[in-house]
């Protein structure tokens, strides 16, 4: 098996691509689907509260989710190993939407205001060609001088601890479960060899599930009394189904709700990327660069939100996929989306995945959320990011406070529309600015070239050619 580092060269899997069978890629595909799947059917079926039931569709959301990951991986030429599930950044902006009652939405019903929260969807995504095209026109060496190691790194320790919370609230439905899940993928991941150490994902979800099939069957319910596993909704379901389409229309007062939350969402974008880069240790970040997985970003978001569906987003849960997988072929996200859109036309086969525990699915996110944070430490670690010097102790310390602080971001308004900024927006923010501001900037470019690759920040081939010389 093999991993090297490299500088905009296709992505080198753990197992080479020739080497790989069908199957195990099959099998590899699975695995990101299974990741992916929870949080993104999570987002339509809460905004269906939202809209009272005539909301957004769990098909139509899949079927997006899968064509916005193959559009971006296809204008990122297929080297970024990244899934695209639906966005929770937008929840807010939803809900907003849905209690609009002023102008032309004071006689309207929920479900005639939801194509004016897609149509805002669309524009927030079109929103990201203006970033990408200052990082094309200004360059992406300058512009990433001001987010050096110190800045990324408790940014990508924000994201996996962010999402820290939602793993614990689904093991709390039922912990021994949770546990167990969690166990299984701890014990492949260390001890297994060969395909079993690749998916121990995979694994873990499987034989969790078989063992919450055996517990309810001896009689164990969830903490709360409900049953481990409901499978009503599988009956009633059709074998065949057309995802329905609700076509996006337009409104300044919808567009200024949600419009603005792009800005949360392209600094999360970056952070995003540079995690998958140190992840992975490529450099995403000038090749195929900023621009473009910024371009693919915005318009699976503007394309999803124009046939009904909700905005797109580069996902963690699968981010945490590779680094435990250790297996980083886009072709095998690319598997994924596949697998994503045939589940969008076959109703009865996503209630079947549907049915998976929410313990299950927390128990895999305490370790795949875990992962995520530990990257960012190992940039730090890596890129011998001094914390000794107050400067960088105060950047680094400004960015976990305000990142893992604000839990509901920040809300003001802006000609009577409420605009609310994550709090992980919030975080690059912060670090940007005091970054740029404080005297005595210490990090150089190249001084620490294995620790510039993983953070998909070097730009100095010579460096990158003696590394892969070495391996």
């Amino acid at each position: 098996m093999e991993n090297k580092v490299n500088s905009g060269a296709s992505v080198k899997p753990t197992i080479g691509i020739s080497k790989m069978s069908s199957s195990q890629k099959t099998i590899l595909g699975l695995q990101h689907m299974f990741a992916m799947f929870g949080a993104t059917v999570l987002v339509p079926i809460l905004v269906n509260g939202y809209f009272h039931g005539e909301g957004l569709s769990v098909q139509t959301t899949l079927v997006c989710a899968g064509v916005g990951t193959l559009l971006f991986h296809a204008i990122t030429k297929g080297n970024v190993p990244a899934f695209l599930g639906s966005s929770f950044a937008f929840l807010g902006g939803f809900a907003a939407i849905a209690e609009l009652s002023q102008g032309r939405f004071s006689n309207m019903s929920y479900g005639e205001k939801l194509p004016y929260a897609c149509g805002g969807i669309v524009v927030a995504g079109l929103l990201y060609f203006i970033l990408a095209a200052l990082f094309k026109a200004v360059g992406v060496k300058k512009v990433m001088r001001f987010l050096p190691p110190v800045v990324t790194g408790p940014m990508i320790i924000c994201i996996g601890l962010n999402l820290a919370p939602s793993a614990i609230a689904n093991c709390s439905v039922n912990w021994p479960l949770a546990l167990i899940a969690a166990g299984i993928v701890v014990v492949c991941n260390i001890w297994g060899k060969g395909m079993i150490k690749i998916i121990p994902i995979l694994i873990g979800v499987v034989a969790s599930y078989l063992i919450a099939l055996a517990m309810q069957a001896m009689g164990f319910t969830n903490a709360d009394g409900s049953a481990i596993i409901d499978a009503a909704a599988i009956g009633s379901s059709s074998w065949f189904g057309l995802p329905p389409i609700m076509f996006a229309k337009f409104d300044i007062s919808a567009i200024l709700v949600m419009a603005p939350i792009a800005i949360a969402t392209m600094m999360e974008h970056i952070g995003d990327i540079s995690a998958i880069s140190a992840t992975v240790g490529e450099n995403f970040v000038e090749k195929p660069g900023l621009h473009r997985t910024l371009i693919g970003d915005g318009l699976a978001t503007a394309l999803a939100g124009f046939v009904g569906g909700p905005a797109n987003t580069t996902y963690g849960e699968n981010t945490g996929v590779l680094a435990l997988s250790k297996v980083y072929d886009p072709a095998v996200i690319r598997l994924a989306a596949c697998y994503a859109i045939v589940l969008g036309f076959i109703p009865k086969l996503s209630s079947v995945f549907g049915t998976m525990p929410t313990a299950i699915i927390g128990g895999i996110s305490l370790v795949l959320y875990g992962m995520i944070s530990a990257i960012g430490i190992r940039n730090l670690v890596e890129n011998h990011v001094d914390l000794t010097i107050p400067r960088n102790l105060v950047v680094l310390a400004a960015i976990m406070v305000v990142g893992l602080g604000f839990t509901s971001g920040v809300t003001f308004t802006v000609g009577g529309t409420p605009i609310t900024l994550t709090s992980l927006a919030l975080a690059a923010i912060v670090g940007i600015v005091l970054n740029a501001l404080f005297p005595g900037k210490d990090y150089d470019f190249g001084a620490h070239p294995e620790g510039d690759v993983n953070n998909g920040v070097s730009f100095n081939d010579e460096i990158i050619k003696k590394m892969h010389d070495q391996e």
